[in-house]
């Protein structure tokens, strides 16, 4: 499955963006998709998940009522809406996909397929 992330950009503390993910390549709705960020030297951090009819989402507590994942199977596409960002939240997100038939994680092992990343950066 290929990915393609969009969305990205500037935004002031307190703001709110809303990336997306367009997948292709194969049936969107058998697999479990999620959000990771990787800040400038930091290691990628999980960001939220969520299950392949999109009834079970999972939030870092970094993100836990702020963000929201979701996801339209007939638009083959995944969503993260971020509302109240904050500067710590910058980095470049990327949008992953987990094998088909397979229970969303945490653990970025777990995905395989991966796109090229959107930068998101916060600031005043």
């Amino acid at each position: 499955v290929q990915l393609v992330e969009s969305g990205g950009g500037l935004v002031q503390p307190g703001g709110s963006l809303r990336l997306s993910c367009a997948a292709s390549g194969r049936t969107f709705s058998y697999y479990a998709m999620a959000w990771f960020r990787q800040a400038p030297g930091m290691e990628r951090e999980f960001v939220a998940s969520i299950s392949r009819g999109g009834g079970n989402t999972y939030y870092a507590d970094s993100v836990q009522g702020r963000f929201t994942i979701s996801r339209d199977n007939a638009k083959n596409t995944v969503y993260l809406q971020m509302n109240g960002v904050k500067p710590e939240d910058t980095g470049v997100y990327y949008c992953a996909a987990r094998g088909p038939f397979t229970m969303p994680t945490m653990s970025a092992k777990d995905y395989a397929y991966w796109g090229q990343g959107t930068q998101v950066t916060v600031s005043s």
